[in-house]
């Protein structure tokens, strides 16, 4: 099942080019967005909601899949082709997990704000897994059945020496989507193509088989930190291929299993100077072929 958060907020499945509305009886006044309830419903099964009204997808303003995730824990280095890229000399196995804020989501079909104008912001493609039910200290083996489902995600990073959490937190900094894709629907998640494109030049191609720390193994590491709630999002981490976005910028993830593209633009309008002094510290990032 392809679920979408549209509409600022409303709740639907996809279905080819149409989308039909969930009637699935969130408390407005709970402050949890309706899909989070979804997911968090212990009688929710897929197909089981009433459903309302149906829009051809085209008329419809899709969000991101859940808004309002209450963490959002993501993978550093998850990729030996990466790893390589950025001349690390550590992966995810020594670095574990970095979060970033929830206020740093936003949805297909809006802008990533730049918000310096003396800094290197480069893309990331990743899969993301959404938490579906509550999990604490979960062993590998049992990890993918607290896992609802799947979405595509850009972890949008200004590159330097600041701590991962501030560099990749600004808002509009964790764009995820078109949808979410149930797990039962999605398949393998150790088996899925990853691409990126900048401007129409594909950027990035892999396939999550080569994750060095898998699905599994990233929900159970986090369960070990924390408990994770239904709705929190898991990014996996990105391949090599990662370059700088600018100001006008069209900025396209495709992952294999969701369908549709998540498609956002660049933009750096009211961007200032940076207020911290991390531009020349941190890891050298490749040079972007697209910009030689």
């Amino acid at each position: 099942m392809k679920l979408a958060t549209f509409n600022e907020g409303r709740v639907g499945v996809v279905e080819g080019d149409h989308l039909t509305e969930l009637e699935v009886g969130a408390d407005p006044h709970s402050g949890v967005s309706p899909m989070r309830h979804l997911i968090g419903s212990a009688t929710f099964r897929p197909g089981q909601p009433r459903r309302g009204r149906s829009y051809p997808l085209s008329t419809v303003t899709l969000g991101a899949p859940v808004p309002d995730p209450s963490k959002v824990m993501a993978a550093p280095v998850n990729y030996r082709s990466h790893q390589e890229e950025m001349n690390e000399a550590v992966q995810v196995s020594g670095l574990g997990l970095f979060l970033k804020a929830p206020s740093s989501v936003t949805g297909p079909g809006g802008q990533v704000v730049l918000p310096y104008s003396d800094r290197r912001f480069d893309f990331e493609a990743e899969l993301a897994a959404v938490i579906g039910s509550t999990a604490r200290h979960v062993p590998v083996s049992d990890a993918l059945d607290h896992v609802f489902g799947y979405t595509a995600l850009l972890d949008v990073t200004m590159r330097g020496g600041e701590d991962r959490s501030t560099r990749k937190s600004f808002e509009t900094f964790t764009p995820m989507g078109p949808w979410l894709v149930t797990a039962d629907e999605f398949g393998s998640p150790d088996d899925a193509d990853l691409a990126c494109f900048v401007n129409g030049d594909r950027r990035q191609a892999a396939n999550t088989r080569d994750l060095i720390w898998s699905v599994a193994e990233l929900v159970s590491y986090a369960s070990s930190i924390t408990t994770l709630h239904p709705g929190d999002v898991i990014a996996t981490g990105t391949p090599a291929g990662v370059g700088a976005i600018r100001d006008g910028d069209t900025v396209d993830v495709e992952l294999g299993g969701v369908g549709g593209l998540l498609r956002i633009t660049v933009t750096d309008e009211g961007a200032v100077p940076s207020r911290t002094t991390g531009k020349d510290r941190g890891p050298v990032p490749p040079l972007d072929p697209a910009r030689a």
